[in-house]
């Protein structure tokens, strides 16, 4: 980029091309590149501009929260379009490229404001709406630099940087825009008391802004009437940006919840499956209960509900954990002690043995066959007799002269 540059006239964002999850043609990235790069130049020079004008304010302290939101969100901004720069590869940008290209103008961008904006001035700063600037938020690309917009036109007016008469028209014409986008930002916020608060207020903003294009029609100065007026139309619609975003997290934050109750169902089921083995195949299976994850009910859409449903999925999970090892550790133990009793029975088969011993032998080699064929399957006792039968093979085969072992 090159070296920043600022003006007396507002500078708004460029337009996006397509839409997340729509491959972004080579032509259409370029344009927008372009657009996006000489954007990102004249707002650092705006925000440098606003940053002197703020060290010099009496009231400085009054806006430093969104100086300093304004200078993360520039930051932000530049750092994605430095990836943008990458992946488009001077226009080498196949398939791959294209929906790379779609993720991250579309996709999530984490803005982090510091305690210190570039040029010093600092502060307790709170990011939109209120939030916290050291935790951050989350907003899309084209959602960031709609609301960088709005809050350097807001910053512009709180520190008296626009003219008066002259520049009116073109302010006027800003706000309207603002409004505009309001009006879409609007339609976005769910039916409810919510959506209709919003559209009170922006009726009212936009009655206002009409008086003063009237105003301005017969002659009236409105510099006064104006700034006021910025400040509200940019601080309403970075609320409504910022509420988007954190109804997008939301709504994320449920679908993850969903594929992770529906992955606990599926390995509730199979729990269950091995349950029904342990209680066929073995006389004393484990008696562990295995949660219902329906019984939870349905995953709520509030953020405090749903971190509450999160944490009994967490038990859940543990539940369904300590059952799984407990099920599958007792059908392994069956499955080793039939497995060695097997090999004790083949290598019993080839000793010979005569008098007394070879009963005991033969003995030992039917009480084994008898524990491991019965279903359900005593392991102790088969664990016990396979110990006995291995250790007597033992004693017997360091006894007997080599000459009389069967090869």
């Amino acid at each position: 980029m090159s070296v920043p540059t600022t003006s007396s006239e507002p500078t708004l964002a460029p337009t996006p091309p397509g839409r997340l999850g729509v491959p972004v043609a080579a032509p259409e990235a370029l344009r927008y590149l372009d657009a996006l790069g000489t954007w990102l130049d004249l707002r650092k020079g705006d925000l440098d501009t606003l940053d002197a004008a703020a060290l010099a304010a009496a009231d400085r302290d009054a806006v430093t929260g969104d100086l300093v939101t304004s200078m993360a969100l520039w930051k932000a901004i530049s750092d994605r379009y430095a990836l943008l720069k990458v992946t488009f590869d001077s226009g080498r940008v196949g398939p791959t490229e294209a929906q790379q290209l779609s993720t991250l103008i579309w996709g999530r961008l984490d803005v982090t404001p510091e305690a210190t904006g570039s040029s010093g001035v600092a502060g307790a700063a709170t990011g939109p709406a209120g939030a916290s600037a050291r935790g951050g938020f989350a907003v899309t690309l084209p959602e960031a630099c709609r609301l960088s917009d709005a809050m350097v036109a807001s910053l512009r007016a709180r520190l008296a940087l626009d003219g008066g008469r002259a520049q009116a028209g073109a302010r006027l014409a800003v706000v309207r825009a603002g409004i505009e986008r309001l009006r879409d930002q609007v339609g976005l916020v769910p039916a409810g008391p919510q959506r209709d608060a919003a559209r009170a207020s922006m009726t009212r903003l936009d009655q206002r802004a009409l008086d003063l294009e009237g105003r301005v029609v017969r002659g009236a100065d409105v510099g006064g009437l104006l700034g006021p007026l910025e400040i509200e139309v940019a601080t309403a619609e970075r609320d409504l940006i910022v509420a988007a975003a954190a109804r997008v997290a939301a709504r994320r934050d449920r679908d993850e919840v969903l594929a992770r109750r529906a992955q606990l169902e599926a390995t509730a089921a199979a729990v269950a499956g091995l349950e029904a083995r342990c209680v066929a195949v073995l006389t004393a299976a484990p008696t562990l209960a295995i949660p219902q994850v329906r019984a939870l009910g349905e995953v709520p859409t509030e953020p405090a509900a749903l971190a509450a449903y999160e944490a009994k999925l967490d038990a859940v999970s543990r539940a369904l954990a300590q059952a799984h090892a407990a099920y599958a550790g007792a059908l392994a133990a069956r499955e080793e002690a039939l497995g060695l009793a097997g090999a004790l029975l083949a290598e019993a088969a080839t000793t010979r043995l005569t008098g007394a011993a070879a009963g005991d032998l033969a003995a030992l080699t039917r009480l084994v066959g008898e524990a491991g064929a019965a279903t359900p399957t005593d392991v102790r006792r088969a664990g016990a007799l396979v110990a006995a039968l291995q250790a007597y093979l033992t004693t017997t085969r360091s006894s007997i002269p080599p000459t009389t072992r069967k090869a």
